[in-house]
């Protein structure tokens, strides 16, 4: 698989979550910018992980079927399916970005990872995103992800 190169602007690999893409304060998700996508990529899917929170790999985002291009735009809104097509299915968000927001006094770290697929996937927003890896084993040509902390 061929890494893919994204950029979200504040926001850096070994960096801190600013305050806007947290739950603590705007709670808006991100602007991605992929910087190496393939041709061949059909959609996009990002993923968003608590990698300190006791229940491994807590899933706060999960997305599928964002339309292929050199752009998400920050501030996604709510809902099941956005209007390009696009699925949020069941995570901490509940259909929705839930942005960084550890206990207090508590710092996490946090894995936002972007998949470029060369498929739409068929999955029902109730899917998790277990179940959104297994219906693109084989259809992820590229991925890339950062790991940054909050706060």
């Amino acid at each position: 698989m061929e890494p893919l190169g994204f950029a979200c602007p504040g926001l850096e690999d070994g960096g801190t979550f600013p305050p806007d893409h947290t739950g603590r304060g705007r709670d808006l998700s991100p602007e991605i910018r992929l910087e190496n996508l393939s041709p061949s990529a059909k959609t996009l899917a990002v993923t968003l992980e608590d990698l300190s929170h006791p229940i491994k790999a807590f899933t706060h985002w999960v997305l599928w079927n964002y339309p292929a291009g050199p752009v998400i735009p920050g501030g996604l809104p709510r809902g099941k399916r956005l209007e390009n097509g696009a699925v949020q299915g069941t995570a901490y968000g509940l259909h929705r970005y839930a942005g960084p927001k550890p206990p207090p006094f508590a710092r996490h770290r946090y894995r936002l990872t972007v998949y470029a697929l060369d498929c739409l996937l068929n999955l029902p927003p109730s899917a998790r995103k277990r179940q959104f890896l297994q219906a693109a084993e084989g259809h992820i040509l590229q991925a890339g992800s950062l790991t940054a902390r909050f706060p």
